[in-house]
């Protein structure tokens, strides 16, 4: 790397939240509150497919790798945040900045592709019910999440290392309280077309083409359902997508809205970064849990299990 392109700044400023000073105590222990349910909720789904056989299944081992993509996705975000409310220090270093949103862009694309396996998992498991087990064995299953982390891997790479290029003459104030890229762009005096170009090619294909496939695929769901003679039979297959389908509107609703609807106002996008990055991954496991049977039959096993043994 020439000496044209390292970047002057050693460190950026993270403006936060739009916070009053009275309020910041009431923030911080909510958001904390919010960021220990995450990770406990998660875990403990993590924890009860791996314990219960009878969650040995391929939905629930994409639903394992979905876990731990919020847990991770959430702590790249919300420590940090949580640090600069405490400490009123805002700054972060050049290297971790860089860092985070590599990570950040990781988990988001991670989080894409494994909903969309989950999506054809569904596709199967209710078009081609009599090939299920065919058709999703384990090495395909397997084959799947691979396939996500190592595509994830790329396309973050694809960002961050146009983004490592740029240089930062003189200011550092990200009015953001992560490092976002848009907001980084903003703030770089080189050249950022290539990266505008990498974000209208690879981030918009990471984003729609996995949409397109999970609509794709309930598309054919939903006109398998309609085919169903039973209204009961018609409820079983509609339980079995009830959470997924929970959790894709989440997902996708708050990303459209915040990147292909962007708002005028700062203070809006954070609200809606707040919603995406703090509240989707706190919703997850409670719709798992709640809208589950397997899941809240596995809790309650796992509650009396310890109950007795305590």
């Amino acid at each position: 790397m020439g000496p044209e392109n390292q970047s002057s700044v050693s460190e950026f400023l993270l403006l936060g939240l739009p916070i009053r000073p009275e309020q910041q105590a009431a923030f911080f222990t909510l958001f904390l509150l919010m960021y220990l349910t995450t990770v406990l909720g998660n875990l403990l789904i993590i924890l009860l497919i791996r314990l219960n056989s009878h969650l040995h299944t391929p939905m629930y081992f994409f639903l394992s790798h979905l876990a731990f993509a919020d847990v991770s996705f959430s702590s790249v975000i919300v420590p940090k945040m949580l640090k600069s409310m405490q400490s009123q220090d805002h700054s972060i270093p050049y290297a971790g900045c860089i860092t985070q949103m590599y990570f950040f862009i990781f988990f988001t694309d991670l989080d894409n592709f494994l909903l969309t396996a989950m999506a054809y998992d569904r596709y199967v498991a209710i078009c081609h019910p009599l090939h299920y087990t065919t058709i999703m064995r384990e090495e395909r299953c397997t084959l799947l999440v691979a396939v996500s982390w190592i595509l994830s891997c790329i396309s973050s790479l694809s960002h961050t290392l146009p983004l490592a290029r740029l240089s930062f003459c003189s200011d550092n104030i990200i009015a953001h309280f992560f490092c976002d890229l848009a907001a980084l762009l903003k703030l770089s005096c080189s050249d950022t077309s290539i990266n505008e170009w990498v974000i209208f090619t690879v981030g918009v294909a990471v984003i729609t083409l996995p949409l397109m496939c999970i609509l794709i695929s309930y598309g054919h769901i939903g006109a398998t359902i309609l085919k169903v003679p039973s209204t009961k039979g018609m409820c079983k297959a509609l339980s079995t997508c009830g959470s997924h389908l929970s959790v894709v509107f989440l997902y996708y609703g708050t990303i459209i809205g915040l990147y292909f609807f962007p708002s005028s106002s700062t203070s809006s996008d954070i609200v809606a970064s707040v919603m995406y990055t703090v509240v989707t991954p706190l919703l997850n496991p409670f719709i798992y849990s709640l809208r589950n049977r397997d899941i809240k039959g596995a809790l309650e096993k796992f509650f009396n299990r310890a109950t007795i043994s305590s």
